[in-house]
């Protein structure tokens, strides 16, 4: 664990105890609530174009698979938006930074929903992805203050609750609205909750200073630690796996498995339900040992991946295959934002934002493997297929990155002896 984190943990270890367990429970509770809302609205922007995809294809007049690249434009914006936020945002008071954030999603939701045509829309979910990773980095950040270090992957896990939630309630709901009342309703949905995310962060959140030790150059210092590049590098591939089959499920479920448009919002909440639980898991897990879960985590992907490919054509016998991809992901998720904390030190700010740059980086390559698959003939099933190839990949990585990591501490202790 990173010295900074650690006095993190301590300092918000520490507040947490002054007062008694109700007073702890008076701020906390509040304050995690109205963090993780902040996460369901970002939860439920970031799944639902996956959810009327055909609607919105039919509604610009584009293919599917054309379609999916908006799914990649919203990534592409997560992935610029965190290292820029972090390396501006990281001396600024953090529930501030929180506001600014979220009334950002509010307004380029909005343009979402208003958007003519193709091209103002990709630019619109671009716009709306550059917020992602900070808001939920910046967040991460405050719910492990306010524990004590030991606790911290449970909190964080709590935090990013808001988006598995979203893939529950908040996905299949504004999915059905999509279908019902045109996929503009979809992102109406997530300005009206991105405005009660900022009432709720003004009213919970204590007002909180962020690092005056910070500066951009210390925070982009951490870009040239190896450990960062390879656990970017292995969320990024092994992540795709997930994304390959969010982004088409639409047509999975409907094409594949023939099963009509209202099976859709139903193969969505069981996605959303396997977050639910996997990042319930995931907190147990990461805090248990961190290096093995995110060993299992992208195995076990693959293998559920595969399963799902070969259950698809069945129809609903599917479901169980495809709640355990969501699972198994939620506990990679929040292993890579743990591991690119400590792996950035002192740069904490840019490790968690930089988790969610890389976790949709495999958004983007999952979605754009995907569509490539289904363009070049395969059928709707294919990008399945595609996605347990990525979490193997990403497995190797992590493999690779912990040996390295080994062989650096053991050249150290020698040196040290010596």
């Amino acid at each position: 664990m990173s010295q900074t984190t650690e006095q993190a943990g301590r300092s918000g270890g520490d507040a947490a105890t002054s007062g008694g367990p109700a007073a702890v429970a008076a701020r906390f509770w509040p304050a995690i609530l109205a963090l993780a809302l902040g996460g369901f609205t970002i939860g439920t922007t970031e799944f639902v174009t996956m959810g009327v995809l055909p609607q919105l294809a039919d509604g610009v007049d584009i293919s599917i698979p054309k379609a999916g690249h908006v799914i990649s434009a919203y990534a592409l914006g997560v992935v610029v938006g965190a290292p820029v936020l972090a390396y501006f945002g990281a001396k600024l008071p953090r529930r501030a930074l929180l506001l600014g954030l979220m009334a950002a999603y509010a307004l380029f939701n909005a343009l979402s929903a208003l958007a003519p045509n193709y091209e103002t829309l990709m630019l619109a979910r671009f716009l709306d992805g550059l917020p992602h990773g900070g808001y939920f980095g910046v967040a991460s950040l405050v719910a492990a203050g306010m524990v004590a270090p030991e606790r911290r992957g449970r909190a964080m896990a709590m935090v990013l609750m808001g988006l598995p939630i979203a893939n529950t309630i908040g996905v299949p709901a504004a999915t059905w609205l999509g279908q019902h009342l045109g996929w503009r309703a979809s992102y109406w949905v997530v300005t009206a909750l991105a405005a009660l995310t900022i009432a709720m962060v003004l009213s919970f959140v204590p007002h909180l200073p962020g690092n005056p030790e910070a500066t951009g150059r210390r925070e982009l210092l951490a870009l040239r630690k190896p450990q960062v590049w390879f656990t970017i590098t292995a969320g990024a591939v092994g992540f795709g796996g997930m994304f390959a089959l969010f982004s088409y499920v639409a047509p999975m479920a409907t094409r594949v498995a023939d099963l009509p448009d209202a099976a859709v919002p139903l193969f969505l909440l069981t996605l959303g339900l396997g977050m639910v639980v996997g990042n319930w898991v995931a907190g147990i897990m990461v805090d248990w040992s961190l290096k093995t879960s995110l060993l299992i985590a992208p195995l076990g992907m693959a293998a559920t991946l595969l399963l799902s490919w070969v259950l698809l054509p069945h129809g609903y016998v599917v479901l169980p295959a495809m709640f355990l991809v969501t699972g198994v992901g939620s506990v990679l998720a929040l292993g890579m934002m743990m591991r690119l904390i400590d792996a950035a030190e002192h740069a904490e700010t840019l490790g968690a934002a930089l988790s969610h740059g890389s976790l949709n980086i495999g958004n983007a390559l999952g979605a754009w493997l995907g569509g490539l698959t289904i363009a070049a003939g395969y059928g709707y099933a294919s990008p399945l297929l595609i996605g347990s190839v990525l979490s193997v990949a990403g497995f190797v990585v992590l493999a690779l990155a912990f040996r390295v990591d080994r062989s650096e501490r053991s050249g150290h202790s020698a040196a040290s002896r010596s």
